[in-house]
């Protein structure tokens, strides 16, 4: 039911993102000072006179996710009435907590605890000094609002698709809001700015990713990381992802998504049994509860200070540097993100699919923050700083740091963790991959090996990033991605009030529409209007009769 894309549409759809990646990559790595900058000086203007916008973006997404778990709206079925679920639970957890937070956990749940130790803001120092407020912000910027984030995102893009029958596309679930006559136009920027931020995500993640796996291969094997190295791994993985992506969602993704989940959970808990157990569940508890008891001071602090005089620069920002930074890559993120989690919930409730999307993804975090990251707390106050020292040298080293101070048991955790590394991006890849494909041949359905060409084409990108212009020019990418968030954040808050909208109009006519989308009768089809809106079509005996959108939003 979705519009029919006018040809010169698709076409600028299809050129134009590969194109300008090409020309920032191309600029970035001949003056990669000069790049690095511009977008620096971009960073601090989103950051200076922006971080309020962040702030009420996420609390948004909040407010908006118990809105529809707790209403009546909850008991929504994504794909109608009678549609049931394609995944089981235990599936459907691994390939959306994959997909979301799964590399990003790795790198930054050693890294964030031990980097915000010495400063921490709104948390007040109780007795273990500032460790607890870097644990209870480690749980704030991964678990229950970023998942939100997520979540907000992605119920907008599965009603549109799922039970609206418009294609899976940022386009679809956003233009209808908008007058008439500004609709095309706006359709091909939003797509746009989706396919741009998901390959630039997918890219940098790519590299970071590839230079993590390097770092775990060198903590047990002593193999020096380098551009060669890189290389190796970015092709191995590679070919990995376009294994999983040409086989599907059901016999790929699923099943390295599952194995994810089961080696996460053997970390976990060898870290807990063979680790500093008694702190752990110490730790735990006291900062389990300074985590709830603070949420909401948390969740509006905008550092007012900062704004009391222009930002020289984006560094003298804590929220600069953490939340802002964070929320950024979270909206960045939030094109392929949500566009798979939709993807993958058919037969879900709204309601089960908020609680399953942002409570349970929450706990998760919260549990691996709080087991790895007092952890890597406890082993650095015992080697005096030993953990520190090696996430200030090198960030993504921390991780390896820690576990082979775990005796027994440390030496095989450094295997498992590297694996992790490897599948967790698999997985992030993979769905990304769905989702661009998506963006790029909707309406119509990507092939297996169209899904491959675009895994190899994200590949081509990361090692050129590397190879060619090292860290330095991943990171400027990478933030100039971040930057890429500011637009788009309008984008989403569009989409949020046209969900609200759809939401609140919907009336007997609209859920007979659900119904009839979701319909898999050979006498009935879609045709599409002049004005590239669809219609519904029955055909009864000889005649044909036509039974329009009876939203008349087509």
């Amino acid at each position: 039911m979705g519009r029919n894309i006018p040809s010169v549409d698709r076409l600028l759809i299809k050129i134009i993102p590969p194109v300008l990646i090409a020309v920032v990559i191309l600029l970035v790595i001949l003056n990669p000072e000069g790049a690095a900058n511009v977008i620096s000086d971009m960073r601090t203007f989103v950051t200076g006179k922006f971080t309020w916008l962040f702030i009420l973006y996420s609390v948004i997404a909040v407010v908006v996710c118990i809105w529809l778990a707790t209403s009546r709206v909850g008991k929504i079925r994504l794909g109608g009435p009678k549609s049931k679920p394609e995944h089981s639970k235990f599936a459907w957890y691994s390939m959306l907590f994959a997909c979301g937070q799964g590399i990003g956990l790795i790198f930054w749940s050693v890294a964030e605890p031990i980097m915000l130790r010495e400063e921490n803001p709104v948390i007040p120092v109780g007795d273990a000094g500032p460790a607890e407020g870097a644990m209870v912000w480690s749980y704030f910027h991964w678990g229950l609002t970023a998942w939100a984030m997520y979540c907000v995102v992605a119920v907008c893009l599965a009603y549109s698709h799922h039970n609206l029958g418009k294609t899976l596309t940022f386009r679809e679930a956003t233009v209808d809001i908008l007058p008439k006559w500004a609709q095309r136009g706006a359709g091909v920027i939003v797509e746009l700015l989706a396919i741009i931020a998901t390959v630039l995500g997918l890219a940098t993640s790519f590299g970071f990713a590839a230079m993590q796996f390097s770092s775990g291969i060198t903590s047990f094997t002593g193999l020096v990381s380098s551009p060669v190295t890189w290389l190796i791994v970015i092709l191995a993985l590679g070919s990995l992802t376009a294994v999983s992506a040409f086989f599907g969602i059901n016999k790929g993704m699923r099943r390295v998504s599952e194995t994810n989940s089961i080696l996460s959970i053997v970390l976990v808990i060898a870290v807990f049994v063979f680790g500093p157990t008694l702190f752990i569940i110490s730790n735990l508890s006291q900062t389990f509860g300074s985590f709830f008891t603070n949420f909401i001071p948390m969740s509006f602090w905008t550092d007012v200070s900062t704004t009391a005089q222009p930002l020289e620069s984006w560094q003298d920002s804590w929220n600069g540097w953490w939340t802002v930074f964070i929320w950024c890559w979270v909206i960045a993120f939030s094109p392929f993100v949500a566009g798979f989690i939709a993807r993958i919930s058919r037969g879900r409730t709204i309601r089960e699919f908020v609680i399953g999307v942002t409570v349970i993804p929450s706990l998760i975090v919260m549990i691996w923050i709080g087991v790895i990251g007092s952890s890597a707390i406890y082993y650095d106050d015992k080697s005096g700083g030993g953990v520190s020292s090696s996430v200030a040298e090198e960030t993504s080293s921390g991780l390896f740091v820690m576990l082979q101070s775990i005796p027994v048991v440390g030496g095989l955790l450094l295997v498992v963790a590297t694996v992790l590394v490897a599948t967790y991006y698999v997985t992030s890849l993979d769905s990304g991959t769905y989702a661009l494909a998506e963006f790029v041949s909707s309406p119509k359905k990507s092939g297996p090996g169209f899904r491959v060409v675009l895994v190899a084409s994200i590949a081509a990108v990361t090692i050129v990033l590397l190879t060619l212009g090292g860290t330095a020019v991943v990171d400027t990418v990478q933030t100039g991605t971040i930057i890429g968030a500011f637009p788009f954040s309008f984008v989403i808050l569009l989409m949020i009030a046209n969900l609200i909208r759809r939401l609140i109009k919907r009336d007997k006519s609209i859920r007979r529409l659900e119904k009839e989308v979701n319909d898999p009768s050979p006498t009935k089809r879609v045709e599409f209007l002049p004005s590239g809106e669809a219609v519904l079509v029955s055909e009864s005996g000889p005649g044909v009769a036509s039974e329009t959108d009876p939203s008349g939003r087509g």
